[in-house]
């Protein structure tokens, strides 16, 4: 029976650890086998995948159990930047003290003796190495051996860059190997430049029109910007850059900027490639139908000024144009710069709008209000006017009544005096002058003026003196048929019926009136023969004869008369 208080007893068994041992060794095998046949491959490269991102280290599956490892500081000297999920083309350099393996981004192996040098030498082959020290003159390199690269050789461009290299792993050639002196030059500068060049055939080769692509902006001039792509260079013209107006592409855009563009085109052939970043942005033309509606006011900024008008942009992207001939309505505009500059803001009305063109015209003078709208009451047919000339023209002269509203004066209504040949002779510019109204055309935009039906003549005191059937004293100049024309003083001249009013008298009664025969014989008596009887004698020119006056015309500077 057993003793409850005494412990039970425990049986051994021995252990076999000869599975353990065999899954370890199994492991290890392994684990050299895969090493040695990776570091065996050196230069094979090797495409992996970003699983991680650390603050200076970035993991790469190679499809091991064991990730590779790569210095994020070799990209950010590269300006690249690397994300979880990148691609890369890699190379297996051998393992670190934390299992993971060393990679390389390099496509070659580094010579381990100098028989590899050598052979790398005589074939001008590309190497790796590993810059180690900055020295007099150059750079120390660890191929293998130790080399010297000349500063002039390194490819950089001063000594700030120089510094940059140590620690980091290059591609180089050799150019020159003394191994009795264990002399070693290697050349940085030729290799990059190489590589440099198949970069951008590459890239040249893989870039498409249509393209979205990412880059960093390189340098900036006043007509766009360069972007490195990723090896190559794009140029981003400044009408590319945005949809609204760039004055200069400094204003909008750095050196060292990320930006994201559209290839637009490629030139293979000549190595250039253009970029826009606008034409990324929805256009803002496809938003102006019905925002925009004829005869609506809006106002915008003069952004450039050409012989035959303005351009004023109403918002980014979205531009009118303002004709010369819509600017002003009080003189005509030879120069619209001598109205509007860029920079300006400014009130116009819209004209017209095309979406499909993407044109709009407005006008700057419809704002302003059209002085010709009520000319006609201002200026009634008649009515005097004064203003001072403006202009000439071979025909007449312009006189300006009130802002925007001229009229003209033919050269024959200047003055009744004397016959002008231009009106320049006797006006000057800016002379003050006064005239009737004669003709109002306000869709024409006409007025006619006249200066010398406001001067006194001789017919107006004439008519201004006398009245109608007043007997009047004149000579006759010309005679046909039944009328003719009699000069009633200087310069005043009147249509004459020349049948004589008692003449008339008979033919419409028929006989002469007996019962005044007695009177007439009685005055005849007493004054001698009467007017009628001195008449009976035919008129003829020169004649001096009675005539009553039958019209006087103050308007139509017209006088007429009748032979009595």
């Amino acid at each position: 029976m057993s003793n409850p208080g005494a412990p039970e007893s425990t049986s051994f068994e021995p252990v076999d650890n000869t599975e353990s041992t065999e899954s370890f060794d199994a492991i290890l095998a392994q684990y050299e086998q895969t090493h040695s046949r990776l570091s065996g491959e050196g230069g094979k490269q090797i495409t992996g995948t970003v699983v991680a991102v650390s603050v200076d280290s970035v993991f790469v599956d190679i499809g091991y159990k064991t990730e590779g490892v790569l210095p994020l500081a070799l990209f950010q000297s590269a300006g690249e930047t690397v994300e979880v999920g990148s691609k890369l083309q890699v190379s297996v350099k051998g393992r670190n003290e934390e299992g993971y393996y060393e990679l390389s981004r390099m496509r070659v192996e580094q010579p381990k003796d100098w028989s590899a040098l050598e052979k790398a030498f005589a074939d001008k082959a590309v190497i790796v190495g590993t810059v180690t020290g900055v020295v007099k003159g150059g750079l120390t390199v660890d191929v293998g051996v130790r080399a010297f690269m000349p500063g002039s050789r390194s490819g950089a461009r001063d000594a700030a860059e120089m510094e940059k290299l140590v620690g980091q792993e290059i591609r180089c050639r050799i150019i020159k190997l003394d191994a009795t002196e264990e002399d070693v030059v290697v050349d940085r500068r030729a290799v990059a430049e190489e590589d440099d060049r198949s970069t951008k055939e590459r890239r040249y080769a893989e870039i498409r029109e249509g393209d979205l692509v990412s880059g960093t902006v390189r340098s900036v001039t006043d007509y766009g910007a360069f972007v490195d792509i990723g090896g190559v260079d794009g140029l981003l013209h400044i009408s590319d850059i945005s949809w609204a107006r760039v004055e200069k592409p400094s204003d909008v855009l750095t050196v060292g900027q990320q930006v994201d563009a559209k290839v637009l085109k490629v030139e293979a052939a000549g190595k250039r490639i253009s970029l826009g970043m606008k034409q990324l942005l929805a256009h803002p033309w496809d938003a102006v139908a019905g925002k925009y509606v004829a005869g609506e006011r809006v106002r915008g900024a003069v952004t450039r000024v050409t012989d035959f008008g303005a351009f004023v942009e109403l918002e980014p992207g979205v531009e009118g144009m303002v004709h010369i001939s819509e600017m002003s309505w009080v003189k005509k505009v030879r120069k619209p710069g001598d109205l509007v500059k860029p920079g300006d803001v400014v009130e116009v009305m819209i004209l017209g709008v095309s979406v499909a063109e993407r044109r709009m015209s407005l006008g700057l003078k419809q704002t302003l209000g059209d002085p010709w709208v009520d000319v006609a009451e201002k200026f009634a047919v008649g009515s005097q006017v004064e203003g001072p000339v403006t202009s000439f023209t071979k025909f007449g002269a312009f006189v300006q009544l009130v802002e925007g509203v001229e009229g003209m004066i033919h050269v024959s209504e200047i003055t009744a005096e004397k016959r002008i040949e231009r009106p320049q002779d006797v006006l000057r510019v800016g002379q003050v002058v006064k005239a009737k109204v004669l003709d109002v055309d306000r869709e024409k935009r006409q007025i006619k003026l006249s200066m010398k039906q406001l001067v006194p003549t001789g017919l107006d005191e004439y008519i201004a003196e006398h009245h109608d059937g007043e007997l009047v004293t004149g000579r006759l100049i010309e005679v046909s048929g039944e009328h003719g024309t009699v000069e009633l003083g200087e310069g005043i001249r009147a249509r004459a019926g020349l049948v004589a009013e008692a003449a008339k008298e008979e033919v419409k009664s028929g006989a002469p009136d007996l019962s005044s025969f007695s009177s007439m014989l009685a005055a005849r008596w007493k004054n001698g023969p009467s007017a009628a009887e001195a008449k009976a004698e035919p008129v003829r020119v020169g004649q001096i004869r009675s005539f009553r006056i039958t019209l006087l015309d103050r308007e139509a500077k017209k006088v007429e008369v009748q032979l009595v």
